[in-house]
C-alpha cells in the first residue's frame, strides 16, 4: 500500500536532505512536486491544496530553514501533517454498551462488506473475548446470506438462521431478539449493498438503522475506487450517518488515494484496513505508523505485534538456544522461510522496516517474489531428515533426487545449500557475541546477512 506514492515522497525528500542549506525557493519547488505526487496518487484536491498550504507555512519559517538539518526538519513538517491528515488517533471498533450492542455494516455492491463483517466478528471474538451473532440483511443479492452463513462456519461465529422471504428489518429485529435471548455481547448486521448509491439502498438501511439503533455504522469501501470510494463515504454519512469507515484491498492500492482522503473530507476515522483475503487480514488503521510507511521510516512496532501474533513462544525460544550454540540446520531454515510468509512475505516485511525502499525497489527490478519462499520450502521438504540435520551428506545422486521430488533443478538446490553455508556460518558468528560482547561485522560493514542474496540470485 501507498508504494508509488512513498517512492515518489522518498526521491523528492532525499534531494532536500543532501542539499544541506535550503532557501525558500528550495521548498517551494519540492512542495510543488509533493503537490503533483498527492494527486497522482488519486489525493482529493482540495486536500492536497490545504495539506502543501500547511506545510508552507511552517516549512519556509528562519527556525528551519536556518535549523542544522534542515531537510531533516521539513520532512518532519510533512510526517505530522500527513498524521494529522490521517486522523492523528487509531480509533478502534467501539463495544462499550448495554448488550447486545449492534455493529452496522454498509457499503456498495462488491466493497467487501461481508467478508469484512466475518473479519471483524473473527477479531472481536478472538481477540475481544466477544460473543458475536452475524446476519445477513441482503435479500437481494443470490446467495448473500448463504455466504455469510459458510464464513460463519469457518471462523466459528454463530449466524442467525436463514428464513426465505423475510424483509431485512424484519431480520435485524429477529437477531436482535435472538441476541438478547442467547446472550450475545454484539450483533453484526451485513445489510445489502447496490452498484451505485441510490434513494432505495438509503432507505432501507436508514429503516434498518431506525429498528436497531447501531453503536457503530461502518462503511466498507474499496480502497482501489479511489475519489469514488471517498464521494460515497460522503453520500453515506450526510443520508445515514457513519461512525467510521473500513478499507478493503489496501494491499492492491499502490497509491493510497482514498486512505489520504477519506478522513479529511468526511471527518469520520478509518478504523480498519483489509489486506488480503484471508480472515485475518485485517489490520488496525494507525495514522502515525502509516504515515511513516508513506515517507519510507518503516513501521517497526506494527511488524513486533505482527510477529507476536503469529510466532509461537515455544519455537522462538528454541530458536534462541540453537542459535546461541552456532547451530542452524535446514528444518531451521524451512522454519524461518514459513514464519517470514506468515508475516507477510518478504516485501510485506521491508514495508515495514525503516529505509527499506531500495531494497524493494531492486526486488522488484529483478521480478523476485515470494514464490521464491515456497520452492525453497519444497526442496527442503524433499529431503529426507537425516539430509535436513546434515546437509554435508547430501552427494551429486541426492541432489538429484531432491530436485525431482521438488520440480526444481540440480542447480535450484545447489543454491539453497550454498545459502545454507552462509547463513550457518553467520549463526555461528553470532553465537560468539556473547563472548565477545558486540555483534560480528558485515562484510563492508553493514547490509543483509550473507547468503540472503543467494536466495534471490
Amino acid at each position: 500500500m501507498f508504494d508509488s506514492l512513498s517512492d515518489r515522497l522518498s526521491g523528492i525528500f532525499d534531494g532536500l536532505k543532501r542539499r544541506g542549506a535550503l532557501r525558500e525557493s528550495d521548498v517551494s519547488e519540492a512542495l510543488r512536486e509533493v503537490r503533483v505526487a498527492l494527486l497522482e496518487a488519486d489525493v482529493a484536491l482540495p486536500v492536497v491544496k490545504d495539506f502543501v498550504k500547511k506545510v508552507q507555512e511552517k516549512a519556509v519559517g528562519q527556525s528551519v530553514l536556518k535549523s542544522v538539518t534542515p531537510g531533516q526538519q521539513v520532512v518532519k513538517i510533512v510526517h505530522d501533517e500527513l498524521i494529522a491528515m490521517l486522523g492523528s488517533e487509531q480509533t478502534g471498533i467501539n463495544t462499550v454498551g448495554v448488550p447486545p450492542v449492534v455493529i452496522l455494516m454498509v457499503g456498495l455492491q462488491g466493497s467487501g462488506k461481508t467478508t469484512s463483517t466475518a473479519k471483524i466478528a473473527k477479531r472481536l471474538t478472538e481477540k475481544d473475548r466477544k460473543k458475536v451473532l452475524m446476519a445477513s440483511l441482503d435479500v437481494r443479492r443470490p446467495a448473500a446470506q448463504e455466504q455469510l452463513k459458510i464464513l460463519g462456519e469457518q471462523i466459528g461465529v454463530k449466524t442467525l438462521p436463514i428464513i426465505p422471504g423475510q424483509m431485512p428489518v424484519d431480520i435485524a429485529r429477529r437477531a436482535m431478539d435472538a441476541a438478547k435471548l442467547q446472550g450475545f455481547d454484539v450483533v453484526m448486521l451485513d445489510t445489502a449493498g447496490r452498484l451505485h448509491v441510490d434513494q432505495s439502498l438509503m432507505a432501507e438501511v436508514v429503516a434498518v438503522r431506525n429498528a436497531t439503533m447501531p453503536l457503530e455504522t461502518l462503511l466498507v469501501a474499496d480502497s482501489l475506487t479511489g475519489q469514488d470510494a471517498v464521494n460515497v463515504a460522503k453520500e453515506f454519512d450526510a443520508q445515514v450517518g457513519i461512525t467510521g469507515v473500513v478499507l478493503t484491498r489496501m494491499d492492491g492500492d499502490g497509491r493510497g488515494g482514498a486512505a489520504l482522503s477519506m478522513r479529511a473530507v468526511t471527518g469520520k476515522p478509518i478504523k480498519l484496513a483489509g489486506t488480503g483475503e484471508k480472515m485475518d487480514a485485517l489490520e488496525d488503521f494507525h495514522p502515525e505508523r502509516v504515515a511513516g510507511r508513506i515517507l519510507g521510516m518503516g513501521d517497526v512496532v506494527s511488524l513486533v505485534e505482527k510477529a507476536a501474533a503469529t510466532i509461537e513462544k515455544e519455537d522462538a525460544e528454541k530458536m534462541a538456544k540453537k542459535m546461541a550454540k552456532g547451530e542452524f540446520d535446514l528444518e531451521d531454515l524451512r522454519s524461518q522461510l514459513q514464519q517470514m510468509s506468515k508475516l507477510g512475505g518478504m516485501k510485506g516485511v521491508l514495508g515495514l522496516l525503516p529505509g527499506m525502499g531500495k531494497i524493494k525497489s531492486a526486488m522488484k527490478g529483478a521480478q523476485v517474489d515470494d514464490r521464491v519462499f515456497k520452492r525453497q520450502e519444497a526442496i527442503i521438504g524433499s529431503m529426507t531428515p537425516l539430509e535436513r540435520k546434515k546437509p554435508q551428506v547430501i552427494a551429486a545422486s541426492r541432489k538429484k533426487r531432491i530436485a525431482a521430488g521438488a520440480g526444481v533443478t540440480v542447480a535450484d538446490v545447489n543454491k539453497l545449500l550454498k545459502m545454507h553455508m552462509e547463513m550457518a556460518k553467520m549463526m555461528k558468528k553470532m553465537s560468539k557475541m556473547g563472548k565477545s560482547g558486540r555483534l560480528p561485522m558485515m562484510p563492508g560493514g553493514g547490509g543483509m546477512p550473507p547468503g540472503f542474496d543467494k536466495l534471490f540470485s
